[in-house]
């Protein structure tokens, strides 16, 4: 299966991506882990990516296109695979789709997670994370047993820049303007599902396995 996630930061796409990925397994493709590890790493495509992050703003189409190929293209996505992160824009699910057929190939489902405003700020003002080792915790939803230490490495945590209160508006604005039209795009092909995301991680996932093991089960 080929199934791209959508929704506002917050919503919880990584999560049940990395619990589907566990029951169905399909490799999860986040564009925000990807971005990260060329961060780390200071490749040319990385500092090019922390300029437009650090701003809460999305980054720049060829910079995302390319890594996103070159993991497509791998042998571990051959059975199929769940996207995180990306497409977010319309010239993105494009390029998404040229890239497909050219393997011959097209999305299965697209899942749309619908969440409120209100609630997408309390969960994105909650994270907290392990430089680290990358693990993500919530001070309310999922916190860690020792305040402010990682469960995994016991390294400090930290909030992203990207989490914080004054760039959490700026990250729903861009948003509303380039990711949200994917819904209508989406749609108009057929392939696009919705799914409230709203309560407990094993509520949203129990309806998400529904979903899936529908498809899967056709």
């Amino acid at each position: 299966m080929r199934i791209v996630f959508l929704g506002a930061p917050g919503v919880g796409k990584g999560t049940q991506a990395d619990r589907v990925t566990a029951q169905f397994g399909w490799p999860k493709i986040s564009t925000g882990d990807l971005l990260r590890e060329a961060v780390r790493n200071q490749t040319a495509l990385g500092l090019e990516a922390k300029k437009s992050m650090d701003a809460g703003k999305l980054v720049p189409d060829s910079v995302v296109i390319a890594m996103v190929r070159e993991k497509l293209l791998d042998r571990s996505c051959e059975k199929g695979f769940i996207l995180d992160g990306f497409p977010r824009t319309v010239p993105q699910a494009e390029e998404l789709g040229s890239i497909l057929r050219d393997k011959g190939l097209q999305l299965d489902r697209v899942v749309n997670f619908r969440v409120t405003r209100e609630d997408v700020i309390k969960r994105l003002s909650g994270r907290r994370s392990c430089p680290k080792c990358q693990s993500v915790f919530h001070k309310q939803f999922a916190p860690p047993k020792i305040d402010g230490q990682c469960d995994r490495c016991g390294s400090s945590l930290v909030q992203r820049n990207d989490d914080k209160p004054e760039t959490i508006e700026a990250r729903l604005q861009v948003y509303d303007a380039q990711t949200a039209p994917l819904i209508n795009y989406y749609e108009q092909k057929g392939r696009l599902s919705h799914l409230d995301g709203a309560g407990a991680m094993d509520q949203v996932y129990g309806r998400l396995s529904t979903l899936l093991s529908g498809l899967v089960n056709r």
